[in-house]
């Protein structure tokens, strides 16, 4: 890799930039996927595994296989465009799980975005349909959060069941019945 100081190593936005003009100079990184496969010849000797994702996941990943960075991932992000780009790193149902988690926060925040939007506006006498859009947007929002609540589950990886196996039941002896 060379010299290269913290200050002047390519940043994963750096990464996924240059990505991402492969495609376009003015494409943002949070428009492209990247798909990595192999040629048929060599397929079989790396068991057929493939790639992708969205750009910006793929530099993060790059950029500390590069650097020798940690690679587990962080906290999640609050803004929704990095949740968008968490997404193509959530691997595993656990981390799924807590994507889905965050969304539904977001969209509580929404929520209480719209419903200040609607209270604080009647001193401008918005029009009826305005403000009955405004509630109800409110009210769809807050029932996605619920449902990604009631789903999230789902995501997780099964639990190992802990419970002991019933014990057999016990034989009886038969009796042998005599050939005639």
């Amino acid at each position: 890799m060379g010299d290269l100081t913290p200050t002047d190593a390519p940043t994963p936005h750096d990464i996924a930039l240059a990505l991402a003009a492969e495609i376009h100079p003015d494409a943002p990184p949070r428009d492209v996927v990247a798909s990595f496969s192999l040629r048929r010849q060599a397929g079989p000797r790396f068991g057929y595994k493939t790639s992708g994702g969205p750009v910006q996941g793929l530099a993060q990943s790059l950029h500390a296989r590069l650097y020798g960075l940690p690679t587990d991932p962080g906290p999640l992000p609050t803004a929704l465009d990095e949740l968008l780009q968490a997404v193509g790193r959530a691997r595993d149902g656990d981390q799924q799980k807590a994507v889905l988690a965050q969304l539904a926060e977001q969209l509580r925040n929404a929520a209480e975005i719209l419903e200040w939007a609607r209270d604080h506006a009647h001193w401008r006498q918005l029009p009826t349909p305005t403000w009955e859009w405004l509630r109800a947007a409110t009210d769809a929002a807050r029932h996605l959060a619920d449902g990604l609540d009631d789903v999230s589950p789902d995501f997780a990886p099964p639990q190992a069941s802990t419970a002991t196996p019933p014990p057999p039941a016990p034989t009886t002896p038969r009796a042998h019945h005599a050939r005639r």
